[in-house]
């Protein structure tokens, strides 16, 4: 689906000149507000944006101060896989 903003502008420069540039930040800012809402999954936050690995969006989430609700089983989940990495 394509869709159409009207900005000013003035603020549009504000992302830069290049358009592609603009595209991405408020593809960003989808991908964030849907993640905060609950409304879209990491995984299609991932697929919006493009990035390829789990790892990148831990990074991109970070940055933007995007902290997930981790369970305890998701801790222990990870504790096992660091655990297993390590005696390899």
């Amino acid at each position: 689906m394509q869709v159409t903003l009207e900005l000013p502008e003035d603020l549009a420069r504000l992302f830069g000149e290049n358009p592609a540039r603009l595209t991405e930040a408020t593809l960003e800012a989808l991908a964030l507000e849907g993640l905060r809402a609950g409304k879209i999954t990491v995984a299609q936050a991932r697929r919006l944006l493009g990035i390829a690995s789990r790892y990148e969006m831990d990074g991109f989430l970070k940055a933007h101060g995007v902290m997930l609700p981790l369970t305890v089983r998701d801790v222990e989940r990870d504790a096992e896989t660091a655990i297993r990495f390590r005696s390899e």
